[in-house]
């Protein structure tokens, strides 16, 4: 049964031509790091196109790591990457654990594959699939499962991203995964045994808290601030307990909204690694953060710290695609990991992503995004006001705000008092360890709270 057409062959565009023509001078040398690229009015009339051709092209030039738009200078040309000189290191032939087994399927320097699980790609990817995957299909002989770590583009994309972070890494660094809650999973089984205990922040991303109670791992919070985790808090509970990891989330903290400020992110990387606790940055937001915005990743450079990232909040929730950054034999170990658990991530998912970025559209997306967010939050913001509630931290450019509660109020009643209206509200005590010191309050995710039937509801059981 037919279910759709293959796909036409995609047409070269002008802005196609032009940034493949910019590409050519960038790479031949003809442009050098440092030089400026004629503005986007000079551009549009030497080459005879409109200024937003230009400017999308100048994006792609971007989006692949190629220039770097500067305030007030235009794009300038970029500082050409050294290439990685630490190939994947070849598994040895035979066999004899289930590691190298799996290694050795994924390993494409094999010209006979008599000992593959796999069907031949031509039996499956080239035949009905490949109609719908149009530009993101396998090319030939490409096999289905493609490299343990993740697809090399999109971790040098990542690499790009996390280079305009000031924060030095590698491809080799980066390994890809089923989005965020699959890298936690990762690194709870690589890192934790039964017994061990942890520091989260408090409140924090409750579905950590279930998967670090499915591993029977002790809790222990360490209180949000306005302003990130609490230093003091954080080296009191390091003081009297053993803890392995520190689970945090730097910015627009999923439930508060709060950010880490410059002195508080010095002070907790201190506290780390003064007492040998590795840091695990959670952090979903980084591709709409600001400028001056922080993360401890930009200051510890993976030294005691592992990021994880996620495209799931950013740009599609059913695109499950996320990665770890770490050191490089944490980076190994892991993938090791990954290849005994779900052996590999999605190659096709992971080839979407990496078009979408490297095509300029991500960029594009995300200040569209950003400018959504904005409105948003201003509106949740002013309708918080002006009922009465303020709000546990100044938002940014995330989805969640957290507007506090007398104390004493009971969110959990809240909840169901506004589930039986056809409400959905998630209270606060949900995201915290101590439930006595919690902030009194609800989460809401500004890109859901703009209906006026919600802030009619709060307003009314304030009044009782």
């Amino acid at each position: 049964m037919q279910y759709g057409h293959p796909p036409k062959p995609r047409k070269q565009t002008l802005t196609d031509r032009l940034s493949q023509q910019f590409k050519v001078q960038i790479k031949s040398g003809a442009l050098r790091p440092g030089d400026r690229l004629p503005s986007i009015r000079a551009a549009a009339e030497s080459f005879g196109v409109s200024k937003n051709t230009v400017i999308e092209a100048y994006e792609r030039l971007a989006s692949a790591g190629l220039v770097t738009p500067k305030h007030g200078s235009g794009f300038v040309v970029n500082a050409a990457k050294t290439p990685s000189q630490s190939p994947r290191p070849v598994h040895v032939s035979e066999a004899i654990d289930i590691v190298s087994l799996l290694s050795a399927q994924l390993d494409k320097s094999y010209s006979i594959r008599a000992g593959d699980g796999r069907p031949p790609t031509s039996w499956t990817e080239e035949s009905e699939i490949k109609r719908y995957l149009g530009p993101n299909a396998l090319r030939k002989n490409e096999e289905g499962y493609g490299a343990a770590q993740g697809i090399r583009k999109i971790r040098e994309l990542v690499a790009i991203g996390f280079g305009e972070r000031a924060i030095s890494v590698d491809p080799d660094q980066i390994l890809m995964t089923l989005g965020a809650n699959h890298a936690l999973d990762m690194i709870i089984r690589y890192f934790l045994a039964p017994g061990d205990t942890v520091l989260v922040d408090d409140p924090g991303y409750y579905p950590l808290f279930a998967k670090l109670k499915l591993a029977q791992v002790n809790i222990v919070g360490v209180k949000r601030l306005a302003n990130g985790p609490s230093p003091d808090d954080f080296e009191e509970k390091l003081q009297r307990t053993n803890a392995k990891l520190f689970f945090t989330q730097s910015y627009a903290h999923n439930p508060t909204g709060s950010s880490i400020d410059l002195p508080t992110a010095h002070a907790v990387l201190s506290i780390a690694e003064r007492h040998g606790v590795t840091i695990v940055e959670n952090d979903p937001f980084k591709d709409l953060m600001g400028p001056s915005d922080i993360l401890l990743s930009t200051i510890d450079q993976f030294k005691n710290v592992i990021f994880v990232g996620t495209f799931s909040k950013t740009l599609s929730a059913a695109m499950r695609t996320g990665y770890i950054a770490g050191r490089a034999d944490l980076i190994t170990a892991l993938t090791d990991l990954k290849m005994i658990t779900v052996v590999n991530s999605s190659g096709h998912i992971e080839r979407i992503v990496s078009n979408v970025i490297s095509n300029g559209h991500y960029r594009r997306h995300i200040k569209r995004l950003k400018n959504r967010i904005e409105k948003a939050t201003a509106t949740s913001l002013s309708n918080l006001e002006s009922i009465g509630l303020d709000c546990f931290a100044p938002p940014k450019n995330g989805y969640y705000v957290f507007p506090r509660f007398p104390r004493g109020f009971d969110d959990i009643a809240l909840a169901k008092a506004a589930a039986a209206k056809g409400i959905f509200i998630a209270p606060g005590s949900l995201f915290s360890i101590d439930k006595d010191s919690a902030p009194h309050g609800i989460r809401l995710n500004v890109g859901h709270a703009e209906d006026p039937r919600l802030y009619e509801f709060l307003r009314e059981e304030l009044r009782q």
